[in-house]
């Protein structure tokens, strides 16, 4: 080797140089990033929290929560432009089943409202934007809780309707935009918590004639006998409720919010199992953010605590405490053809710290005709991407968390592990990249426990739909934050304190 050429030995120093390259240059950011995930078990059903039953409880119910609730809550409470309200899951109206029959119960409810959601989306018509009337600026708020009926929501609140006001169990759902209660006569109701509300017990009870601009809001508006407008709202599922539109006053503990349009119905079919109605939050000009926002600065924001948490209840608050906590916001978008549900721009997903690729903003693009897009849906469970990107983003998951021992499919879920005998996994970040936010899911908002027997699976799913939708095991723990007057929608972390 002594004699042999310089140009051998240059090759043997750049050789064995070049074999301590990757030691040497490999990037920190290049390690998989990971969140502790503690495992839990599928929760008992929540109870019901004390509600008010009358005027006089609702004023003091209020005042104990300015003092003892949710920092959200009092915040609102302290604000002259503010309401709070707690919200409960639905499953607290659910008596008698096991963890997991409700969780079954949960997923049939899924299928039947992401269907609906698809549909109504494929086959909505040309609505033109509606105007809000000048009303004086108040604020108010409830809590919330989940909704047990098919295609309809997963949260309710219980607040009081006419005049004086009867409280019962409302769902909350930003799927929809008509509010409508169960009313006496029924020629059909379905069971509900509370006694069915009578009309002609209430002060501030009025129909609307059917020539009123209110009852041309509607989307098939139609008249009877009496000359009463007539509203039907149907559900993907075949269900629907059917009456006569009028307005009301409804009850936010002690704040009262007078001639809201909604729906009496006297024939409910196939609909909720213990709560009494829908207050529908969604975009559309006859939800009850679009009706009423003017008194509450057009704000409004929940948070769901996580389904775990059974003892906390979670809260919506209209008004400016609403956007009482730092939010990442990103612009709302418009579909020229549906005004009822609330679009973002999903422009990417990461997993362990490293963009998914395949995983584009064109995957999710909402075009001229209304097709496609994302929305965020507070009655969704589990969250649905296009076909192409869910493949994309479970098979990067897999990737990153192939040290944990793969279990069978269930459900909906092709993506589950065998965690059973372990008290804490580690397992790859998930982030969603919107316009303008990165919002980065805590690891109990994607890998969640199925079964009593230490099944967790990847809460994401695939859909052949166009439409995407962000669910609320995803929102869990955020305060969702709806700037109505700004055009946005935000999403501020560990919210729900």
């Amino acid at each position: 080797m002594e004699g042999g050429p310089p140009e051998t030995l240059l090759l043997l120093l750049l050789f064995s140089f070049a074999s301590l390259l990757p030691a040497l240059s490999t990037p920190a950011t290049l390690q998989l990033q990971t969140h502790s995930l503690v495992l839990r078990p599928l929760p008992s059903p929540p109870t019901l929290a004390s509600w008010p039953e009358s005027e006089a409880e609702s004023a003091a119910f209020s005042s104990e929560s300015e003092t003892s609730s949710s920092a959200a809550a009092a915040a609102a409470a302290a604000t002259s432009t503010a309401l709070s309200m707690e919200l409960q899951h639905i499953d607290a109206l659910s008596f008698n089943l096991t963890p997991q029959a409700l969780f079954h119960l949960r997923l049939q409810r899924d299928a039947s409202r992401v269907q609906s959601l698809s549909e109504l989306a494929v086959a909505a018509a040309a609505a033109s934007p509606g105007g809000n009337a000048s009303l004086p600026r108040m604020g108010f708020s409830s809590s919330v809780v989940s909704g047990l009926a098919q295609g309809s929501g997963e949260y309710f609140t219980r607040l009081g309707v006419g005049t004086p006001a009867r409280y019962v169990y409302m769902v909350l759902d930003t799927g929809s935009d008509v509010v409508w209660i169960q009313c006496a006569p029924c020629r059909k109701c379905y069971s509900q918590t509370d006694p069915v509300f009578d009309p002609s017990k209430s002060t501030s009870f009025a129909a609307i004639s059917c020539s009123s601009p209110l009852c041309r809001r509607l989307d098939s508006p139609g008249c009877n006998q009496r000359r009463r407008c007539q509203y039907q709202v149907s559900y993907g599922d075949g269900s629907f409720t059917l009456g006569e539109f009028s307005t009301e006053t409804l009850t936010f503990r002690r704040t009262r919010v007078g001639r809201i349009a909604l729906g009496c119905g006297h024939d409910n079919e196939g609909l909720f199992i213990g709560a009494a109605g829908l207050l529908g939050l969604g975009r559309g000009r006859l939800s009850f953010p679009a009706q009423a926002g003017r008194r509450f600065n057009n704000k409004f924001s929940y948070c769901l605590v996580d389904r775990s948490s059974s003892s906390r209840p979670s809260s919506v608050i209209f008004g400016d405490a609403a956007m009482s906590r730092p939010a990442r916001f990103t612009p709302l978008l418009k579909n020229p053809k549906l005004d009822t549900f609330y679009y973002v721009e999903l422009i990417g997903m990461s997993v362990g710290g490293a963009r998914v690729p395949g995983i584009t903003a064109s995957l999710f693009k909402l075009d001229p005709a209304g097709n496609g897009g994302v929305i965020v849906d507070s009655g969704t469970s589990v969250t649905r991407l296009t076909r192409p990107a869910y493949v994309a983003l479970r098979d990067a998951f897999r990737a990153g968390a192939s040290n944990l021992k793969r279990g069978p499919d269930f459900s909906l879920f092709d993506t589950c592990y065998d965690l059973s005998g372990k008290t804490e996994v580690k397992v790859p970040t998930v982030v969603l990249h919107f316009r303008g936010a990165d919002v980065s899911l805590p690891a109990s908002n994607y890998l969640i426990p199925v079964d009593s027997k230490g099944t967790f699976c990847f809460a994401f799913a695939g859909t052949m739909s166009g439409l995407s939708i962000i669910g609320n095991i995803q929102q869990q723990g955020f305060r969702v934050v709806f700037d109505l007057a700004g055009s946005r929608v935000g999403f501020s972390p560990r919210g729900c304190a």
